[in-house]
């Protein structure tokens, strides 16, 4: 992991990281060296500070990620991309299609039905 080079891009420092991954200075500095191993709960308190998923963070190569734009991948990419989500934001977007969906239906319904009278 580089997380120097994100920390850096993210014009943060060191005691900033340590501060909100609850580590001193020095405990931190060994993590950026890779001479102390970090804990996954060090590792996701470090995701939230620097906006990014944990394996952005581990897969890191040299830049900051730019934004995902969905609406401009084929069905295919989009499907790809919903997949890398954690299971629980996967759910959410699946249950917002479903309503947005059934909603659709409703209305489509509707709108046959009340023009026929």
């Amino acid at each position: 992991m580089n997380i120097k080079n994100i920390r850096e891009q993210k014009n943060l420092k060191q005691i900033e990281v340590a501060t909100h991954i609850n580590v001193d200075k020095s405990a931190y500095s060994k993590i950026e060296k890779g001479t102390r191993a970090i804990t996954v709960e060090e590792l996701y308190k470090m995701a939230q500070l620097f906006n990014m998923t944990t394996d952005q963070i581990i897969n890191f190569d040299g830049g900051i990620p730019k934004e995902v734009i969905i609406e401009d991948k084929t069905a295919t990419e989009q499907m790809q991309l919903l997949q890398q989500l954690d299971e629980e934001d996967r759910t959410t977007v699946f249950k917002i299609i479903d309503k947005m969906l059934t909603t659709k239906k409703f209305k489509d319904f509707f709108n046959k039905n009340v023009a026929t009278l």
